[in-house]
């Protein structure tokens, strides 16, 4: 039986993080992946959708064309748009290959991987490892309501979406989540009826409202069908058609659609493992972990997707450099989720960092600032005529930054240095003594900051300057 200093289960985000980190310090590692390197983030999800949405903005700006005189007609090839998805996948394939981890000392192993005990794992049911410490991260997959297997319905997840032999002429998306929103506008873009549903009354309930309500109309006057507090009353499976009577506020609604796309959350990738064997506690959902990432068992650890906190890569790739050091060295290096940012690739993009402005008042009170500024105030915005939009900036009554939140074109890029300020502790301040080239879209950050010292000027402050600028002449 081969012996390694750690074994990792899942050759995501996560799990790839902690093999090349490992290698790096020259242990014995091993890497076991089921199907192929790079996990659901590679393969369905941030890389393909990514691709998409950019084939879908290409076919949605040439036609705005049309107002400066240019005539664009045809129909949009799918093939082509889902050529662009293979070929971006392709090249970053490259750097998750099992020759590149080779390269590094990295052993990988093929197959499924369970539990025979706390540091023996089995791979396929045939070959044994034994890892003195051992990381779980698995991943999680697409969750799939009850009604669609029991009605037999055919249906798209987004680990089959962009395997299209031709473009759907209307499509149901059931799930108002930012996966469910990204390939809604993308096909409606791309000329398919879309009709998307959620049950909930707010879309991107993490969201903070005023984002959501602006997305909202957006999607709504490109043309998309948005219903909320919308439930499947019946469901059925035609010839050529899906039939499906939908409820919605007490009414009933009836649509018929070539295609259903699921996108109503996610489930952990904990079956098949047999944690039982290793004594490792879990629930139906996901495996529960400490703040130094293990789990009950204090030589396994789990990250990513399958410990239930934050469903993204990056977060993922931060796990795996904690759980590497704290799994290899002993370590406590705790986690802290406060300065994990996030982005819905919706068109304008939508930025998410810390708490809501619900979530501030409901644990400070009525004590917090808001800092709020529509991006028609910002002059690259008008340039480029995409004034749709906000950021919203919400501080302690000290001045740190506890929340915030942005609308506008590319605003994954460019409120990354609010990012930098609440992770180091700079005030709101700080942002606006920056100097901002001109014109640029951060441009947005310096104005809603200056917006603080606005506020700091109060009528009596305004007095004492100017009994100040008086003396001074």
């Amino acid at each position: 039986m081969k012996k390694y200093d750690l074994i990792v289960i899942g050759g995501g985000s996560g799990g790839l993080t902690v093999a090349a980190g490992a290698a790096m310090f020259g242990v014995k590692v091993a890497l076991i992946e089921k199907y192929k390197l790079g996990g659901d983030c590679l393969w369905y999800g941030c890389v393909p959708s990514k691709a998409f949405i950019e084939g879908s903005k290409i076919v949605h700006y040439a036609k705005k064309s049309l107002h400066m005189g240019l005539n664009i007609c045809g129909d949009v090839q799918i093939d082509k748009v889902l050529n662009r998805v293979d070929d971006a996948i392709g090249k970053i394939e490259e750097h998750d290959s099992i020759e590149s981890f080779e390269k590094l000392g990295v052993e990988v192993y093929t197959g499924m991987g369970s539990f025979k005990n706390k540091n023996e794992v089995i791979i396929d049911g045939e070959t044994t490892i034994y890892g003195k410490r051992i990381i779980i991260s698995t991943g999680s997959s697409p969750r799939i309501p009850e009604v669609f297997i029991k009605e037999g319905i055919k249906f798209y997840t987004n680990e089959t979406i962009f395997k299209l032999k031709e473009k759907p002429h209307s499509l149901l998306i059931v799930g108002c989540g930012p996966i469910g929103l990204e390939l809604a506008q993308a096909f409606n873009r791309l000329g398919t009826e879309v009709h998307i549903i959620q049950r909930g009354a707010q879309v991107l309930k993490k969201e903070d409202r005023d984002i959501s309500d602006i997305i909202v109309n957006i999607l709504r006057s490109e043309g998309l069908n948005l219903y909320t507090q919308t439930t499947i009353k019946d469901i059925s499976q035609g010839e050529s058609s899906i039939n499906i009577t939908l409820i919605r506020e007490g009414e009933e609604l009836r649509l018929s659609v070539g295609d259903i796309l699921i996108a109503a959350g996610r489930k952990n990738n904990i079956k098949g493992l047999k944690l039982e064997n290793a004594g490792v506690k879990a629930n139906d959902k996901y495996i529960p972990v400490n703040e130094y990432l293990q789990t009950n068992v204090k030589n396994i650890f789990a990250i990513g997707d399958v410990n239930g906190k934050y469903p993204f890569t990056h977060v993922a790739g931060y796990e795996g450099k904690l759980a590497v050091t704290n799994a290899l060295f002993g370590f406590k290096r705790k986690v802290n989720y406060s300065h994990v940012p996030w982005v819905t690739y919706t068109d304008p993009e939508i930025f998410h960092l810390g708490l809501t402005e619900r979530e501030a008042r409901e644990r400070l009170g009525e004590s917090i600032k808001v800092y709020k500024l529509n991006l028609d105030e910002v002059d690259r915005f008008i340039a480029d005529r995409r004034e749709e939009g906000l950021i919203k900036i919400i501080t302690d009554k000290k001045g740190y930054i506890i929340g915030a939140h942005a609308i506008g074109k590319g605003a994954g890029d460019w409120m990354q240095e609010v990012v930098f300020a609440k992770t180091f502790k700079h005030k709101i301040g700080d942002l606006s003594m920056a100097i901002y080239p001109y014109p640029i879209h951060a441009e947005a950050i310096g104005k809603a900051s200056g917006l603080y010292w606005r506020e700091r000027l109060t009528d009596k402050s305004l007095k004492l300057i100017q009994k100040y600028l008086k003396w001074f002449r």
